[in-house]
């Protein structure tokens, strides 16, 4: 730990503390609020120093010194934050102290203060605090140029604003086809330009579905001393417990970055001719976009989005729960049963067992599976850390506690978030349509369905 000594007060020095720092590279400057000795109002100036700035806005949900610095530990492991400047740091007091050394100690970042004209009597009481702090390992750094070298050159390439708005080429309105005549159809009715984009998309779910059930479901053997006869005439066998929600799963993997619904459609009818060439059937509700579910009410988490949670939502909580409103695209009572050991440990996907807590005692069924995006695993992984935090936690508690309880929460929480939620304004009359989605094994002797894609490269009509 390093104690900058600016006794001139250079205004150099305070530019270059401040051009040094790129949120994006794990290195920020905190500068604390004069006239200001609350420890929780240090934490929310090392988050605004983050980039989480909304809770000043007016309105917005106040945080207390204890959430505030779990938020502030939580958010710095999720950002990977190594590095942090605390300017005025002769002005700190021993409780703000000892916030920075406990952060420190949680999360292992390089803390460097800058102090600015202080007097010899400042000296000596920060000193004092330091001690009292127990920031023993201190190495006091004095002159202008050596300041300078501690603190190090300027961020180059250092990103300002929000990322670029979000783009994707729009399919037009699908046919409501059958998977054994969708791919014809849209063939007649689009042109070469709509047909290659729409195709790309029913390629990619037809490739995913055959990787995935090679990896996950291998094929099964016919019984043993049984006929081709007798193989030919066997009833479909469903899907097991745990197939049905493997292949929930896989639905919602394919589907949640899906930027409309009909790139869903396209996806899940590939899917569905890709299952076929493995002799497995795939149900799926006929009117997709009727439901609701991955793809369906769900948003993209592409970068700008992530970046509006994170911003307004300085709460971990809260910006782990309105990005799972965008990702799984449910309706909020199903959300609200998430218990924080639903998330694996990776935060690849959520698991809500709605069957069992309401049917106590029941048979197991199918749990509801969603894929977690890349982009939203940061967001889950500081909420889980900010319960682990939180005092007397356990495992079956609810993860969006106080989040979706009550309407007026809600609509602070939408209020604050500033996002558009399709899954708030779907009725949700039925299960989200991966859950409805039944898989079958046929024992067929013969492939349903063709092992390569058919060329459509006629004359159309």
């Amino acid at each position: 730990m390093r104690l900058l000594l600016d006794t001139e007060d250079d205004r150099v020095v305070h530019r270059a503390a401040c051009q040094w720092a790129d949120a994006d590279r794990g290195r920020i400057t905190a500068d604390p609020a004069p006239h200001t000795t609350s420890p929780a109002y240090l934490a929310l100036d090392v988050l605004r120093a983050m980039g989480r700035a909304g809770f000043s806005r007016e309105g917005a949900e106040r945080m207390f010194t204890d959430p505030a610095w779990r938020a502030v530990t939580c958010w710095s492991l999720a950002a990977d934050v190594r590095e942090v400047i605390v300017l005025r740091a002769h002005r700190l007091t021993v409780e703000r102290l000892r916030r920075l050394a406990a952060w420190r100690a949680e999360t292992g970042i390089r803390l460097i203060l800058l102090a600015h004209a202080p007097q010899p009597t400042d000296i000596r009481r920060l000193t004092e605090h330091l001690a009292a702090a127990d920031l023993t390992d201190v190495v006091h750094v004095r002159g202008t140029a050596a300041i300078l070298g501690a603190i190090g050159p300027a961020a180059a390439g250092r990103r300002t604003g929000p990322p670029p708005l979000d783009h994707a080429h729009p399919l037009p309105a699908l046919p409501r086809a059958s998977v054994a005549a969708f791919r014809a159809q849209v063939w007649r009715r689009q042109n070469g330009a709509d047909f290659a984009r729409t195709d790309g998309q029913y390629r990619a779910g037809y490739g995913a579905a055959r990787t995935w059930l090679a990896r996950t479901l291998p094929p099964k053997a016919p019984p043993a001393g049984s006929s081709e006869d007798t193989v030919h005439r066997a009833e479909p066998t469903a899907f097991s417990l745990h197939e049905t929600e493997a292949l929930r799963l896989f639905l919602s993997r394919l589907s949640v970055s899906s930027p409309s619904p009909e790139h869903t459609v396209a996806r899940v009818r590939g899917a569905q001719a890709g299952l076929l060439t493995r002799v497995v059937l795939l149900n799926v509700p006929d009117d997709l976009t009727r439901r609701a579910g991955p793809g369906i009410t769900t948003v993209p988490l592409t970068p700008r989005t992530v970046h509006t949670i994170t911003t307004r939502l300085p709460n971990p909580l809260r910006a782990a729960a309105i990005a799972a409103l965008l990702f799984t695209g449910t309706a909020t009572p199903l959300l609200a049963m998430t218990q924080i050991a639903s998330v694996d440990e990776n935060a690849t996907h959520i698991t809500i067992d709605r069957d069992a807590r309401i049917n106590i005692g029941a048979p197991p069924t199918p749990r509801h599976l969603y894929a977690v995006p890349h982009r939203a695993r940061p967001l889950l992984r500081a909420a889980l850390e900010f319960r682990h935090c939180t005092p007397r936690t356990a495992a079956a508690h609810g993860l969006f506690a106080n989040c979706f309880g009550t309407m007026p929460r809600l609509e602070a929480l939408i209020a604050d978030a500033g996002l558009s939620l399709p899954a708030l304004d779907h009725p949700h009359t039925d299960d989200d349509w991966h859950t409805a989605a039944r898989g079958w094994h046929l024992h067929t002797p013969t492939l349903p369905a063709p092992d390569v894609l058919p060329r459509l490269d006629r004359v159309r009509p």
